[in-house]
């Protein structure tokens, strides 16, 4: 019998199985990878006796993987068999207390479970195995928000976001912890170019505030530079606002007149809002009526006002108001008609950042853009502006219009404010 025998060289030998090592981890890769594709898939759709089905098969092939064990305790978690699954997490952690994720799971399940001191204890642990995971601050923010500890939540928050700039649940955490703002201080400018007389410019600042959720106050100072003089007003408003009847605002100002400004003031305003459901082009109404009166020193006038906005898909909204003014000067008084119409809607928008503009025609017999120029004139009035959210707590705002009046006169006026909400 003759056997014959071959070798096979060393450097051979060790390529073939180099190929064989890449050939058969990338094929388990492959099947591992399968399965938590399904379990996920099943999971998203609430079919948790599919999802368990396929650990329990993962598990029949290897019975000591942790991994396997860690994602059904996941799935019995997702399910609400909080039992299992905190029975199954404490039986990984009997074999192995250095895995910060499965100490996070069962702190998960210690919360819903409404054992929100024992959760606060699994994430301290996890914080120690890792104190540089985001994620994990985050959790026990939530945890802390749970016990009513506001301001160590804040503070797990803020440490989140500093590990990770862009995490969106910590950005959003911190906010919430803020809360709506009840403020709004504005300071902003005015300007009136005409080509008749020389230029009228004003400042002013407001404040409002919202109390409750059915009572804000405003208050606001205006200061007037007009052919030289320098006047003054302080107005004030109280607004009472009910969810089913909307909202009554009744205010009233007084000025350091000089003869260029109301020497006082007095208005109301109705606002009813109305949401229309369904799938309508017009996704809501809101009515809003005035009543405006003004005193000069030779002039008596009451602005009666209608206006109408509708909000349109994609944050577009379209105002249409009229003002009917009734002028009493020393020759008589007679009333007046005035027309706007405002298209308002977004630009772009970058995260918190939004940018959003609106254009404007007006047209009338009185001018009641600004109020210290109604008279006796006609006119149309081209504009727009735009506003600038720099932040949920910031944002500024500009205008421009162009208004040609009767006896080929006009004026371009333009204004810029700017707010802070807290």
């Amino acid at each position: 019998m003759c056997v014959v025998a071959f070798s096979i060289p060393v450097r051979v030998s060790g390529l073939l199985l180099w190929a064989l090592s890449l050939t058969f981890p990338v094929f388990g890769q492959v099947q591992t990878s399968d399965w938590q594709k399904e379990v996920r898939s099943y999971s998203d759709a609430h079919d948790w006796e599919s999802a368990l089905r396929i650990l329990d098969l993962q598990l029949a092939r290897a019975p000591q993987d942790l991994d396997l064990w860690a994602w059904r305790a996941r799935v019995l978690a997702w399910s609400g068999q909080l039992a299992q699954a905190e029975k199954k997490y404490l039986e990984i952690l009997a074999v192995a207390q250095n895995d910060p994720d499965i100490w996070e799971g069962l702190a998960s399940v210690y919360l819903r479970e409404g054992r929100t001191t024992d959760a606060l204890r699994a994430l301290d642990t996890a914080l120690r195995l890792d104190p540089t995971r985001a994620d994990l601050h985050v959790a026990r923010a939530r945890v802390l928000l749970a016990l009513g500890n506001r301001s160590e939540a804040r503070f797990e928050f803020q440490k989140a976001l500093n590990l990770d700039p862009s995490g969106v649940e910590a950005r959003n955490g911190l906010h919430s912890l803020r809360g709506e703002p009840k403020h709004v201080l504005r300071i902003g400018q005015d300007n009136d170019i005409f080509n008749f007389t020389g230029s009228n410019h004003g400042e002013w600042t407001s404040l409002s505030s919202t109390w409750t959720p059915k009572w804000t106050t405003s208050v606001a100072g205006n200061f007037y530079q007009r052919g030289g003089v320098n006047a003054e007003k302080l107005l004030s408003s109280v607004t009472w606002k009910d969810s089913k009847w909307g909202a009554v605002t009744i205010g009233g100002a007084i000025g350091h007149d000089k003869a260029v400004i109301p020497k006082s003031e007095l208005f109301f305003d109705l606002d009813h809002g109305l949401k229309i459901s369904g799938a309508t082009f017009v996704r809501g109404l809101e009515f809003v009526y005035s009543q405006h009166w003004y005193w000069y020193q030779s002039s008596r006038i009451l602005a009666l006002s209608g206006t109408t906005i509708l909000y349109l898909p994609g944050e577009w909204t379209l105002t249409v108001g009229s003002t009917g003014a009734r002028s009493t000067f020393t020759t008589g008084a007679d009333w007046r008609p005035a027309g706007i119409a405002r298209l308002g809607f977004p630009l772009a928008g970058w995260g918190e950042k939004q940018l959003s503009g609106n254009i404007f025609f007006a047209a009338g017999t009185e001018d009641f853009g600004q109020v210290d120029q109604i008279g006796r004139f006609a006119s149309q009035t081209y504009g727009g502006g735009i506003r600038y959210q720099l932040s949920p707590r910031q944002d500024l705002a500009s205008f421009a219009s162009y208004q040609k009046r009767t006896q080929n006169r006009s004026d371009l006026a333009s204004g810029l404010s700017y707010a802070i909400h807290f």
